[in-house]
């Protein structure tokens, strides 16, 4: 920590971000900071979120800088994140983010402010009580700092799962105290005008917190999800994941994408319900999958030990889950399906058709099939799906499989523009969460 200026700000932390675990890194350290600057709890809550999700969204190879600062009048925490290329935040993140913490500010590189085209910037500042002595506060920080040793992928999972009941739990809150307007509001007769007016007045400011809590949620919820894909020799990849509509609870949808010695592991699973707790064992699936498949693992021996771990310590909880192993060569797929959809393979002059061997779903204590193969011709794509895409309630699921069959033929062959074409073909006004994974297969070493 550098010493300040007279009545500059205090730098705190200065720390390089280029890998997911630094991403981990800096979602801890903002939380310490946030405590020792003295910030209630919520604001620590959003302040490591917005930073984790915006971390997430700017993740390159070369890093980019994480840094936190004390300010003067008015008492302020400053969290920057700075980079030196042309990358920039996506409009959802930013979304996400500004609606979370509104001091948020977004320089690009081109920025008028920035003329030496410096790179990119963005600036948070969480306003601190007057109360709060700043050479103490920073004291507290570097205490704190010193303090807090290295944490494993689990214990960060642990941490992001205490923050996302707590945001559920205050959004429920909110919705309680919102229903609860609304009767009163209802009861209320003309001769108390007054009354009505003021309670107008703080069911609006109550449905204003309820839609941010919940937007706390679903941003706590993606990152739980991968934050990038992996490169793999004449495969490419893409995917999209939606929220359901804010109306509704979050859901347990997740993929991931994983290269092992035996080829790239692909898998998109759903969590049976929609709750905080599903989002959990959604997150806990999703890493103990990535444990497993480092193990080199076939793939219905891995539905297997997760079926073994979702019923050891989730009891009671079920998902689905579709796993797909590309061989090394891209000529073969071998398909492991616990009760989920179908993956969707296209083959250059042939119809499509669903890959539709499957067993039972997880956490049933069933056994699970021996994992599929299929021979795929160079050019092939393979879609992915979760439910939320394609059941309707007014409509037959085979007949919606069968339209998907048919614009996804009729579709772009590059996965980024299927992915895009999927999505708003099918999914406008979600009722639940969404997830479409798409992948081309090349023999290795061909151009793209």
């Amino acid at each position: 920590m550098n010493a300040p200026g007279p009545g500059g700000p205090v730098p705190l932390l200065v720390t390089p971000i280029s890998t997911e675990g630094d991403v981990f890194t800096l979602r801890r350290h903002a939380k310490t900071i946030g405590q020792a600057v003295s910030l209630d709890d919520r604001h620590q809550v959003r302040l490591a979120t917005a930073l984790s999700e915006l971390g997430r969204d700017l993740l390159r190879s070369t890093p980019m800088t994480a840094a936190f600062s004390l300010l003067p009048e008015p008492a302020g925490l400053q969290a920057l994140l700075q980079w030196n290329d042309d990358r920039a935040p996506s409009e959802e993140s930013l979304t996400a983010v500004t609606r979370l913490l509104p001091s948020t500010r977004y320089q690009p590189a081109d920025h008028p402010r920035r003329p030496d085209g410096g790179g990119g910037r963005v600036e948070i500042v969480c306003p601190l009580p007057k109360t709060v002595g700043r050479d103490l506060a920073a004291k507290r920080v570097l205490a704190l700092l010193e303090s807090d040793g290295p944490a494993t992928a689990i214990d960060d999972l642990q941490a992001q799962s205490r923050d996302l009941m707590a945001a559920l739990q205050e959004a429920h809150a909110q919705r309680d105290e919102l229903e609860r307007l609304n009767e009163e509001l209802t009861e209320t007769n003309v001769g108390v005008m007054a009354l009505y007016a003021e309670l107008t007045v703080e069911h609006k400011d109550v449905v204003e917190r309820f839609g941010q809590e919940h937007e706390l949620a679903l941003t706590l919820q993606r990152t739980f999800l991968p934050a990038t894909l992996p490169q793999a020799d004449g495969v490419e990849l893409a995917v999209r994941y939606l929220p359901a509509a804010t109306t509704t609870e979050i859901g347990g949808d997740f993929y991931e994408a994983v290269a092992t010695r035996n080829g790239l592991l692909l898998a998109v699973g759903d969590v049976v319900g929609h709750s905080f707790q599903a989002a959990v064992v959604m997150g806990e699936l999703r890493h103990a999958l990535r444990a497993y498949a480092a193990q080199n693992h076939a793939p219905h021996v891995l539905l297997q030990h997760l079926d073994h771990l979702l019923g050891l310590h989730q009891p009671g909880w079920t998902a689905t889950v579709c796993l797909v192993l590309v061989d090394p060569d891209n000529g073969h797929v071998h398909v492991a399906n616990a009760g989920h959809l179908p993956p969707l393979l296209l083959e250059p002059g042939k119809e499509p058709r669903y890959l539709t061997q499957h067993g039972p779903l997880l956490g049933l204590n069933l056994p699970q099939p021996t994992a599929v193969s299929h021979p795929v011709a160079p050019g092939s794509r393979l879609v992915m799906i979760t439910d939320g895409l394609i059941e309707t309630r007014d409509s037959d699921l085979r007949d919606r499989m069968d339209l998907l069959s048919a614009v996804t033929a009729n579709g772009p062959g590059e996965p980024e523009a299927l992915c895009t074409e999927l999505v708003d073909t099918f999914g406008t006004d979600p009722e639940d969460d969404i997830i479409v994974f798409t992948a081309r297969m090349r023999p290795p070493g061909s151009p793209g």
